[in-house]
C-alpha cells in the first residue's frame, strides 16, 4: 500500500489507540506480553490489519485469544477513535522478530572459515598471504 503523511498518521494513531487497549483494557492472560508491530489502515478505514509479536511457542494460543477478543476490541476500538466507521479487525503474527534472531544464530555457528581477511585499503586479501596474487601475475 503506498504510503503518504496522512496514512502514516492514520496508521501511528491505530497502532497507539490498539495497543494501549490490549494493555490496558482486555484482561486476558493469553494476551500478555503481546507487542502490536505495526497497523496498515485501508484509505477508507473500513478494514485494519494489525500485525502482533509474542513468543513463538505462544502463536497459537496468542491467535485463539484475539479470536476471542476480536469483537471486544473492535467495540473499544470504534468509541476512542473519532472515525465515522469502526474499521474490520484483522490479526496477523508477525515473525520477522523470529526469523531475524535465527538468522543471527546461524551467523554466530557459521565457522570461522568463512571470514575473509581485508587489507588495509578493505580489499579481501588470499588465505596463505599474497600467493593467490602471485599466481594471477603469472598467468
Amino acid at each position: 500500500m503506498k504510503q503518504n503523511q496522512h496514512s502514516r498518521r492514520t496508521n501511528e494513531q491505530a497502532r497507539v489507540k490498539l495497543a494501549n487497549i490490549l494493555l490496558f483494557e482486555i484482561s486476558d492472560p493469553a494476551l500478555a506480553l503481546v507487542t502490536i508491530t505495526g497497523v496498515e489502515v485501508s484509505v477508507d478505514k473500513s478494514y485494519l490489519r494489525a500485525y502482533v509479536s509474542c513468543d513463538a511457542d505462544r502463536y497459537e494460543e496468542v491467535e485463539a485469544a484475539l479470536a476471542r477478543a476480536k469483537g471486544r476490541i473492535r467495540s473499544l476500538l470504534g468509541r476512542s477513535l473519532a472515525w465515522r466507521v469502526t474499521p474490520e479487525l484483522d490479526f496477523r503474527i508477525d515473525t520477522t522478530t523470529d526469523e531475524a534472531e535465527r538468522i543471527s544464530r546461524a551467523l554466530e555457528d557459521a565457522p570461522a572459515t568463512l571470514a575473509v581477511e581485508k587489507d588495509e585499503y578493505g580489499y579481501p586479501v588470499a588465505a596463505d598471504g599474497d600467493a593467490a596474487l602471485e599466481a594471477d601475475d603469472e598467468e
